[in-house]
């Protein structure tokens, strides 16, 4: 199993917009609004660490009003 935790800010005023879209996708397992330098933090489970790319690339980055993410990886379980 893959863990991945990532870091996102958002526009001013977007962050509640931000978390419904990402409510929705398949792989994410828990989120949390945050005060400090990011806005939100998502984690994310899967099976294999060649699933974490399109769900970064193409479905949490692509979210309207999000202005930039950090990516942190597992290491995979032995």
């Amino acid at each position: 199993m893959i863990k991945a935790y990532v870091l996102v800010v958002t526009n001013p005023g977007a962050t509640r917009d931000v978390v419904k879209a990402v409510s929705d996708i398949t792989g994410v397992v828990e989120m949390h609004e945050v005060m400090g330098p990011y806005d939100i933090v998502i984690e994310i489970e899967v099976e294999s660490l060649k699933d974490v790319p399109p769900i970064l690339s193409d479905k949490i980055r692509s979210i309207p009003g999000i202005e930039s993410t950090t990516s942190l990886v597992t290491f995979p379980e032995e």
